[in-house]
Formats: structure tokens, C-alpha cells, sequence
């Protein structure tokens, strides 16, 4: 199964509290930080929900 590499490209000051618990679960607290997760529906609802936030790439 593929991997997502996660990078915060734009502030959560200002978001919805949503967004920020979202941005956290994902493990993303400042501007340029990055996570590796696993590509499944979970992680996929997360990225949609914030995907305004994020850049998104496909890791094998």
C-alpha cells in the first residue's frame, strides 16, 4: 500500500477549530512541517477537509 507525504503549506491561525484539530491529528502544527501516513479513506477525509492547507504527494 502506497504512502501520502503531508507538508502544511499555509497557517492555521484564523481557521476553524475543525480544521486546526484535523491539521493535528495528521501531526502538522507549524507552516513546512511534514508527515508520512498511510493512504486510506481516513487519512483521504482528512486531506479533503483541509486540502486547502496541504501539499500532497504520492509516496511507494
Amino acid at each position: 500500500m502506497a504512502n501520502l507525504n503531508i507538508k502544511l503549506t499555509r497557517s492555521l491561525v484564523g481557521r476553524l477549530s475543525k480544521h486546526r484539530a484535523t491539521a493535528e491529528a495528521l501531526g502538522l502544527r507549524k507552516i513546512g512541517d511534514t508527515t508520512v501516513q498511510p493512504d486510506n479513506p481516513a487519512t483521504r477525509g482528512k486531506i479533503a477537509r483541509i486540502g486547502y492547507l496541504l501539499q500532497v504527494t504520492e509516496e511507494k
